[in-house]
């Protein structure tokens, strides 16, 4: 993959400080919080780590998605939503605090699952080449380092000094951000022309993932009789992504462009419905305090 300075060293540097600043944001009381909402977060969990790998793979396997392109889809969805996902549920007027406790449990979960599965999806569609040069446990030792430790490190800072951590969320946060959009603008100067033909042929089967992964995550919430808020949330972590956990595998690990642009792909797309679900919400929200302001009135 082109670009490698960038997927070298921007990337890791820029998943670093997302995860801190997720952890600068948490406390102990969270991790209890856990316990509070054993139902919803093991559901949830269960949609994130085994659903929504099994939807993939019978999206990849229906719609015939090239080998490469297979596996950028099955890396990314064994990639758990984090601070994105926990942004949209604010915005949504979701259980917010629901979608941080999910973002705990995947954020101790993924480092070793991720590496795991990735290389179960390098063996099943690609070369025993491919297979050979993946390393599971240099991965999952550097995602330890750039996904679990930074979290430990934002809650102790937390931990002992509140007021400083709340001063340095937003820094972090716009720090973050930037970082994030130089890579993504980075890796999309660099590959023009591969990241047109992914469009062409994995567009589809990015678009039915992301739509029918909030559905589905929508639906488990509902079938378990699940309040409309955490059901939402359900949707939410289902369908968001962490697109930079995705790109550290497929452009750190596997310097695959074709990977990495499926990634980058969905990255984008699944915004899109993200956004939708939270002008409805506002929507929503707004007719909702309309009709109590009337009724007020009326009476």
């Amino acid at each position: 993959m082109e670009n490698t300075s960038i997927t070298q060293v921007i990337l890791p540097i820029a998943l670093f400080f997302i995860m801190f600043g997720i952890g600068l944001s948490l406390v102990v009381a969270d991790f209890l919080n856990v316990k509070s909402k054993p139902l919803a977060i093991v559901v949830g969990s269960l949609m994130q780590m085994v659903g929504l790998p099994v939807l993939g793979f019978s999206i990849v396997v229906l719609l015939k998605v090239p080998a490469e392109y297979a596996v950028g889809i099955m890396i990314l969805t064994f990639a758990p939503g984090g601070a994105t996902s926990n942004m949209v549920s604010y915005l949504c007027r979701a259980d917010t605090a629901l979608s941080v406790s999910l973002t705990i449990v995947a954020s101790i979960l993924t480092p070793f699952t991720l590496p795991l599965f990735s290389y179960m999806a390098v063996s099943h569609w690609l070369s025993l080449d491919a297979i050979i040069t993946f390393p599971i446990v240099f991965t999952i030792l550097k995602l330890l380092g750039i996904a679990l430790l930074p979290v430990l490190l934002g809650m102790w800072l937390n931990n002992k000094a509140p007021w400083f951590s709340a001063k340095l969320q937003p820094i972090i946060r716009w720090c973050s951000l930037l970082f994030m959009v130089f890579v993504v603008v980075g890796i999309v100067a660099g590959n023009k022309a591969e990241l047109s033909g992914i469009l062409l042929e994995a567009g589809p089967a990015v678009v039915l993932l992301s739509l029918s992964a909030m559905l589905a995550g929508w639906w488990a919430g509902r079938l378990f009789n699940l309040p409309t808020q955490q059901s939402l949330t359900l949707a939410i972590e289902t369908g968001i992504q962490n697109a930079g956990l995705a790109l550290m595998i497929t452009g750190v690990v596997l310097h695959n462009t074709e990977m990495s642009g499926v990634v980058l792909l969905y990255g984008v797309l699944m915004q899109i419905p993200a956004v939708l679900l939270i002008i409805r919400r506002h929507w929503q929200w707004k007719k909702s305090a309309m009709i109590d302001r009337m009724q007020h009135f009326t009476r």
